[in-house]
């Protein structure tokens, strides 16, 4: 099962986090207000089944990580780190199976 999680970090800005099975799987860019965080969480729902909308690229340390961008290109949130890319390619699998219905959180600082 999969969660957002919605933060405000010591910055004043809100981040969220998509967790699966207890472990990050992506992570916002900062957010002025919350609903505009809620808003990029409703884009990576929107976005999730589309397979155009994820982008994999590669780190300065050799690893891999993908993001998902919205309709108009615009990057929503992106990975983790990987070794290999059968591992993002399983973690995409997990966002498309449940990112649709994965439930909001706000967690309190």
């Amino acid at each position: 099962m999969g969660k957002f999680v919605i933060q405000k970090k010591s910055n004043g800005l809100y981040y969220f986090t998509l967790n699966i099975n207890g472990r990050v799987i992506l992570n916002s860019e900062g957010y002025t207000s919350i609903s505009g965080c809620h808003n990029g969480i409703e884009a990576v729902k929107l976005n999730s089944k589309n397979d155009s909308s994820y982008k994999l690229g590669m780190a300065r340390n050799g690893k891999y990580y993908f993001y998902i961008k919205s309709s108009n290109g615009q990057i929503i949130a992106t990975s983790e780190l990987y070794d290999t890319k059968i591992t993002i390619e399983n973690d995409i699998n997990k966002i498309k199976e449940c990112g649709l219905t994965a439930h909001v959180y706000e967690k309190n600082n």
